[in-house]
């Protein structure tokens, strides 16, 4: 997700980048066995959803590598993309040579790790060190021969709110002080009432979808370390309290109607971004250059970013994979490594605000030292770095998106006054068992 350049580090950036892509290209031309680079250009497909920040990485990849062209397939959202993908890899025929692969569906893919290659294979081994522990291992089959995908991003938590409108309900509006409002999500949800209370026509909350996902993975990051489904994969919906929990705070801001129901990445959450319709929004790292993205104009310096309510947490961050059906598997998996190496996730954050699963891009001052122009300012780089040294991997099931997906229209059903409150919780477990069937 985009960010505003900064100065003179882009270029420093890109001349790292260069540097790495001249020995990738060396590399490559020592191994002597790539056979399409005497029989001309080739096309590297690369499918993506939302934004991964990979457009300038591109073309710099482009230029060091004169005999490789990439076309980039991104659906704008997670749920449009996963079908897509779903029926790719049923039929063995349509996927990229690349596929991104979103902590999400992650599981599922890897119950069908056979239709991917080893990265292993390709040089994949001595990159451990590139990545944080945890993002590694869940990139590895269980046992450990298979290096199935490569980490990309994950998502550290903050809250991103609309100090214009804060100041209009006579909120505090810097950062710092706007995060000792709601130490708690009791807290956030009183502070939402005084606001609804001052400023009329304006919600709290997008919808239902972004406070349900960010909560479920806080609480079970800081409970069991699982959520909807155990790490044996059996459906602990209604046995987990951590669910209970985070589906009650949600319910309670749909009960008392301060969200806009919007699911994020929809059109009308895109619409409603250049207009007055909410005032926060939980959101990861990535989710900045969402905002950027479609509220253009009309937001710059009207956001910032504080403290998520509840401490830490994540929400995303994905995989880059080569399906076997890849024609090119040997370039396809070079390209991956390239895009998730340290300097492609510099790159990638730079561009969209794609916070880096690897410790040596966190560290890199282009990102440490990072701040956003569009969000007031606020140190992200800083402030995403904090935020994600508190992160606890939670593990998910192969149908997590499916009951996660079921769930959500349940509680945007409510908003909409087509559940009543008081029959949602049993409506959600009825829908949940049927999705994970």
């Amino acid at each position: 997700m985009r960010v505003t350049k900064r100065g003179g580090r882009g270029s420093a950036v890109r001349a790292a980048v260069a540097a790495v892509l001249a020995g990738v290209l060396v590399a490559a031309s020592a191994c002597g066995d790539g056979d399409d680079s005497e029989s001309g250009p080739i096309t590297l497909t690369v499918d993506v959803f939302g934004e991964f920040g990979y457009e300038q990485l591109y073309k710099q990849y482009e230029q060091t590598h004169p005999n490789i062209k990439i076309r980039q397939r991104k659906a704008s959202t997670l749920d449009d993309y996963r079908p897509r993908l779903q029926q790719w890899m049923a039929t063995n025929s349509g996927a990229g040579d690349v596929v991104a692969l979103e902590e999400g569906i992650l599981p599922t893919y890897m119950q069908q790790r056979n239709k991917f290659v080893n990265l292993f294979d390709y040089g994949g081994r001595e990159l451990q060190n590139n990545f944080l522990p945890w993002k590694w291992q869940m990139g590895l089959s269980p046992d450990g021969s298979q290096l199935v995908g490569l980490g990309t991003d994950i998502g550290p938590l903050g809250m991103c709110y609309r100090k214009d409108l804060f100041e209009k309900a006579s909120l505090p509006t810097e950062r710092d002080e706007v995060s000792k409002l709601w130490p708690t999500w009791d807290a956030f949800y009183n502070t939402g009432q005084r606001f609804q209370r001052e400023v009329s026509g304006t919600k709290w909350l997008d919808g239902p979808t972004a406070i349900f996902r960010a909560t479920v993975l806080q609480n079970a990051g800081a409970g069991p370390g699982y959520s909807f489904f155990d790490k044996s994969n059996n459906l602990v919906f209604n046995t987990n309290p951590v669910v209970k929990q985070s589906f009650d705070t949600t319910l309670k801001f749909e009960a008392a109607k301060m969200t806009a129901d919007m699911s994020i990445f929809t059109p009308p959450w895109q619409t409603a971004l250049k207009r007055d319709t909410f005032a926060t929004l939980p959101c990861p790292s990535w989710m900045l250059g969402g905002i950027e993205e479609f509220s253009g104009d009309y937001g710059k310096g009207k956001w910032d970013v504080a403290a998520i309510p509840g401490g830490g947490g994540y929400w995303g961050g994905s995989w880059l994979a080569v399906p076997k059906q890849s024609d090119h598997p040997r370039e396809a998996a070079e390209l991956a490594k390239f895009l998730s190496s340290p300097q492609g996730q510099i790159g990638a954050y730079k561009d969209k605000n794609t916070f880096p699963s690897s410790p040596q891009a966190a560290k890199d001052p282009a990102v440490a030292g990072a701040t956003s122009a569009y969000f007031s300012n606020a140190p992200t780089g800083k402030l995403f770095g904090d935020l994600a040294a508190q992160v606890k991997p939670v593990y998910l099931g192969p149908k997590h998106e499916d009951v996660r997906l079921a769930v959500e229209n349940v509680l945007i059903a409510v908003g909409q006054g087509r559940v009543k409150a008081e029959d949602a919780w049993n409506q959600a477990v009825s829908e949940a068992q049927k999705a994970a069937r």
